[in-house]
């Protein structure tokens, strides 16, 4: 009677080629998990930035959109402090800097900077933009850049939003310099 089955040989050999082919694509997946975790980070701001701008034009009265950082990186707490470096966000009507758990019911939209915000490093040129019911930009130094890159990697790739006078919010890859390429950065923001 003749017996099924893997010899130990066909599984060594097998589970050598499997080592080999997950030892070549590692290093891919955690770049491509730092590229989605910015990713996801820029898109929140812009979006953040996009929902204070059409409150803004739906309430007919100026709303600010706020970077706050928080020493609670799951949830708000009133320690939170307006900050150009951190990637948590605060819709409002008023500042939130020192209140952001007792006013958080009076918040058009939140976003807790999270764990994630911790490998990211943000930089913006300002705190606040704050929008008139037209959707324009009326604060003297408003929000223009906002750079985003995962920290300690200067070999990853970068993401900057782009908030332009007239309020339009654009997000944009400063590795690209083609200017027919869609993606590129341009004015204050390359």
């Amino acid at each position: 009677m003749k017996q099924r089955g893997f010899t130990i040989i066909e599984v060594v050999i097998v589970i050598t080629i499997a080592a080999f082919l997950l030892a070549a694509v590692m290093p891919s997946v955690g770049t491509w998990l730092r590229n989605s975790r910015l990713r996801t980070a820029a898109e929140s701001i812009s979006v953040g930035l996009q929902q204070a701008r059409a409150e803004a034009v739906r309430r007919n009265q100026p709303v600010s959109f706020y970077l706050v950082s928080d020493t609670d990186a799951l949830s708000m707490s009133d320690s939170c402090a307006l900050s150009s470096t951190s990637s948590g966000w605060v819709v409002a009507l008023a500042s939130p800097a020192g209140r952001c758990a007792t006013d958080r019911d009076a918040f058009v939209a939140l976003r807790t900077p999270g764990s994630t915000a911790n490998a990211l490093s943000v930089a913006s040129n300002a705190t606040t933009v704050t929008f008139n019911g037209y959707g324009q930009i009326t604060n003297a130094t408003p929000i223009n850049c906002i750079k985003l890159s995962n920290s300690g990697d200067t070999s990853a790739r970068k993401l900057n939003i782009a908030v332009n006078a007239g309020g339009q919010v654009r997000m944009c890859d400063p590795a690209v310099s083609d200017t027919n390429d869609p993606r590129v950065c341009q004015g204050t923001c390359n």
